[in-house]
Parts: structure tokens; C-alpha cells; sequence
């Protein structure tokens, strides 16, 4: 357990501020490395935002990152070896095998529950831009409607803010 939990340590300096880790699997990650298949160990862990793999070099480490928004699908199995997760993001296959340490129905679950959807903080951000788009429309309306700016104005002002 030692293993996992300082590689997670080590990978939470590389997450967003405020970001919060949900299940972390230890496991052996899958790639391409210069064209060629390879594998790296380390740690995938399941955020509040993003799927994210890290794994220590001897000189460095290797990132990864996958945003639910980008996750089409998951797939999971269970082997001599351990167990095997599975997903597609952004028309890739990402795999991590032999996982034996860290709460694996938990991780499956989390990531299950999140995929396709965008983080909370950008939704929140969505919705504050729509609503201040909103606002503004309703503003130059009123200096519209009170004889301040013109018809065209206010058409030409509202395309702009609907991005049209």
C-alpha cells in the first residue's frame, strides 16, 4: 500500500487547484512510446474531473490525462494477473492491467458515473457566460426599448453575444 500511496502524492502536485482525487488503482499502464508499444507503471487515478495517469522515471515521470467529457466507454475484466480497466477517450483505447492495490469497483463505479460529462467547473463557467450573455442581451434591450440605440444596434449587439 506504500507504493500507491506515494505515487499519488507525487501526482497530486501535477492536479488542477482545488481538483479532488475520488479512487486511485495501482497498475501497469499500457502505450506508445516513440511509435512502439509499451508499459509503464504506476498510478490512475479518478478525479472530480479527469482520469489521470502518472508514473515515476528514474528521471522524471510520465503524465496522461483524459477528461470525462472525452470517455465514451469503459470496460473492465479480471484476470490470473489481476484485474484490467479498459476505456475509450477521444477515439483512443487507454488500458491499465494488472491492478491488484487500490478500490477497484470504486474507481469502475466513478468513472461510470462521469462519463461524457463536462467537470462542475465548467459547467458552473458555462452557465455564468450564458447567464451573463443573458443579462446583457436583457440590458440592451432596455436601452433599446428607452430609445438609447437603434433596432439594429441591439440586433447587431445580441448576434455578437450569442456568438452567431
Amino acid at each position: 500500500m506504500a507504493k500507491i500511496d506515494k505515487l499519488v502524492n507525487l501526482a497530486k502536485e501535477h492536479l488542477d487547484a482545488g481538483e479532488e482525487i475520488a479512487y486511485s488503482v495501482l497498475g501497469a499502464y499500457e502505450t506508445k512510446m516513440m511509435g512502439k508499444d509499451t508499459v509503464r507503471n504506476g498510478v490512475m487515478l479518478a478525479t472530480d474531473k479527469r482520469i489521470f495517469f502518472y508514473g515515476k522515471k528514474t528521471f522524471g515521470y510520465d503524465i496522461e490525462v483524459f477528461p470525462y467529457e472525452n470517455v465514451s466507454s469503459i470496460e473492465m475484466s479480471k484476470g490470473m494477473m489481476g484485474h484490467s480497466i479498459a476505456f475509450f477517450s477521444s477515439g483512443n483505447k487507454v488500458k491499465m492491467k494488472w491492478i491488484n492495490v487500490g478500490d477497484i469497483p470504486g474507481f469502475i463505479d466513478h468513472v461510470k458515473g462521469n462519463i461524457g460529462k463536462s467537470s462542475a467547473k465548467t459547467q458552473a463557467a458555462a452557465t455564468q457566460e450564458s447567464s451573463s450573455a443573458a443579462d446583457e442581451i436583457k440590458r440592451f434591450a432596455e436601452l433599446r426599448d428607452s430609445g438609447v440605440i437603434t433596432e439594429e444596434e441591439f440586433d447587431a449587439k445580441k448576434k455578437q453575444l450569442l456568438g452567431i
